[in-house]
């Protein structure tokens, strides 16, 4: 396979790669937030534990997605 070709797939590979894990990540943390406003309707007194999980959780699925993303462009520039 040509050189420039095998560049152009890595790149492509790269912006796959890094769309996946943006997308993986919405859905992810709309998962979580609709658990929590079906969570905080069915038990209004739970509202700030329930916010507070939910804030973990989006926090963590960001920073797994953040990482995902920052090893595509690495993989992409390597």
């Amino acid at each position: 396979m040509e050189g420039l070709a095998a560049e152009a797939y890595g790149y492509l590979s790269a912006g796959i790669g890094a769309g996946l894990a943006a997308l993986g990540a919405g859905v992810g943390i709309g998962q979580i937030g609709r658990g929590a406003v079906e969570g905080i309707s069915r038990q209004p007194e739970a509202t700030a534990d329930i916010r507070a999980t939910m804030i973990i959780a989006a926090a963590l699925i960001e920073g797994v997605a953040l990482f995902a993303v920052v090893i595509c462009v690495l993989l992409a520039t390597a």
